[in-house]
């Protein structure tokens, strides 16, 4: 999906959407195993899962930015596959993996699923790095309720639609109700509606996701290891190839 055609996407167009390119399955990965990997310890008086930066892809990396093991999912903000992995892998692969500075994680968003995935995306980005994934987290703890109310007054959404670009997204995160989920959780509606009139960083994130697809990513979650894509997306598939590459 182009740029322009995200960006114009009508929001009343959505709804059919919610299904694709959203599963459990990746490319195959051909992981090699490895002799366990020592531990790295963090600086002292810190933790590894207290460090997180943006990254120039557009992404959000929790851990040791040295580590020899570099997990990266693709994922989306409305994907249940998901909030799935979300539910079942976060704390493990954090206690387990990322904290030994072995493994550093490093989730970025596509926006599969048009103008949704792209405003709660700059919803988690409205704030610090540190606040992003635990934000990610809340969404995906929520989806059901957060997709049924997005989409509840199609008429709205279709108003909104017609409005210039620097109100048209101000104006959906309005009739999704979702204001006051993000206000419950640190991110002010004057910061939110701030942080959605800037065009600019909307087309920003657009072309990031365009260009994920551009390399190949087709489906979320993908998850990348040391660049190589995985089989399988769920954290019963993706802990085994983490300890077959030496996070063990």
């Amino acid at each position: 999906m182009t740029v322009s055609r995200l960006l114009s996407l009508p929001l009343l167009a959505l709804a059919p959407l919610m299904l694709v390119a959203c599963g459990d399955d990746a490319a195959t990965d051909g992981t090699a195993r490895s002799e366990p990997l020592p531990m790295v310890a963090a600086p002292e008086g810190t933790s590894w899962t207290d460090k997180v930066a943006a990254t120039p892809e557009g992404g959000y990396l929790v851990g040791n930015p040295d580590a020899p093991l570099k997990l990266v999912e693709y994922g989306s903000l409305t994907c249940p596959a998901c909030a799935r992995f979300a539910e079942e892998g976060v704390d493990p692969l954090m206690e387990k993996y990322v904290a030994t500075g072995r493994v550093s994680f490093e989730f970025r968003s596509f926006l599969i699923h048009g103008p949704l995935d792209l405003v709660l995306t700059r919803f988690i980005g409205c704030s610090s790095p540190e606040a992003a994934l635990p934000l990610a987290d809340q969404i995906w703890a929520n989806l059901g309720p957060l997709q049924d109310r997005a989409y509840a007054n199609q008429a709205a959404l279709s108003a909104a639609n017609d409005l210039p670009e620097n109100q048209r997204f101000v104006r959906f995160a309005e009739v999704a109700g979702l204001y006051e989920f993000f206000a419950a959780r640190g991110i002010s509606e004057d910061q939110a509606r701030t942080c959605l009139a800037d065009f600019a960083s909307l087309e920003r994130l657009a072309k990031l996701s365009e260009g994920y697809a551009g390399d190949g990513i087709n489906q979320t979650p993908t998850f990348l290891l040391n660049g190589r894509k995985l089989d399988g997306g769920a954290w019963s598939q993706v802990e085994p190839l983490l300890q077959r590459a030496g996070a063990r």
